[in-house]
């Protein structure tokens, strides 16, 4: 791989600030000055320094993200920030994109990456992906509705939601509600199709990731290695 290429999709530099950096000295490989953009390196194994800092190579980078209210999931918004405004410069130049949405007020666990392939098979429908919300209704939800809204109910466009699984708190009015698909404002639907309402909703996991407590909302980390291969055996099955 070129030296500038490497630092582009690293996120480290543009390739004109790379070449101005390497004229001027600023770019070691295994301990050398490199003399070229061009300069042909292994991304795997190279020890690349840029103005005094280490630059990590990864193959796919993988953000948890506690996304907080009035923030879209998107990569660009004419209007609102987006998920991808609450990273730094660098992780901003790379081709991140969130994998799955959240509605603009639902708040928690988003999983930021560019691993277009593994993103596609956890999103495709015949995964089956679980997906876990914290919720919190406007009137307490009896034996009935929980019944029914495990086993489906219909919502808009006659479509009947897949079964689901509702964990009741003390007074049934909050809890935590799991699916396997997702469809458009889904949860807020279905507690309609039961006549009472979402009053807040929360992410809480996503396939095999858990919601990382000590992440406050709009705080974002870079997924553990365990996490990873997790993700990417879930995104096989």
């Amino acid at each position: 791989m070129r030296l500038d290429k490497f630092l582009s999709e690293t996120g480290t530099a543009t390739r004109s600030e790379s070449a101005k950096a390497i004229r001027r000295g600023g770019v070691l490989v295994n301990g050398v000055a490199a003399s070229s953009p061009a300069l042909q390196i292994d991304p795997e194994t190279a020890a690349v320094i840029y103005n005094g800092e280490p630059v990590e190579y990864r193959k796919y980078t993988y953000i948890m993200l506690n996304k907080p209210e009035g923030v879209v999931s998107a990569t660009e918004d004419g209007r609102d920030r987006t998920v991808l405004d609450l990273l730094p410069d660098k992780l901003r130049r790379l081709n991140l994109f969130p994998c799955g949405r959240l509605d603009k007020n639902t708040v928690g666990l988003m999983l930021l990456t560019d691993n277009g392939e593994l993103a596609h098979r956890l999103l495709a429908p015949k995964s089956h992906v679980a997906k876990s919300y914290r919720f919190e209704a406007e009137r307490a939800i009896s034996d009935e509705d929980k019944a029914a809204l495990e086993e489906g109910v219909y919502i808009a466009g006659g479509y009947r939601t897949q079964p689901s699984t509702l964990s009741l708190d003390e007074g049934r009015k909050s809890g935590v509600i799991t699916i396997t698909e997702g469809k458009y404002h889904q949860i807020k639907l279905m507690l309609e199709a039961v006549d009472n309402k979402i009053l807040k909703l929360g992410r809480i996991t996503f396939g095999p990731l858990v919601l990382d407590g000590s992440l406050a909302r709009g705080e974002w980390r870079f997924l553990t290695e365990q996490e990873i291969k997790q993700l990417e055996s879930h995104g096989r099955n």
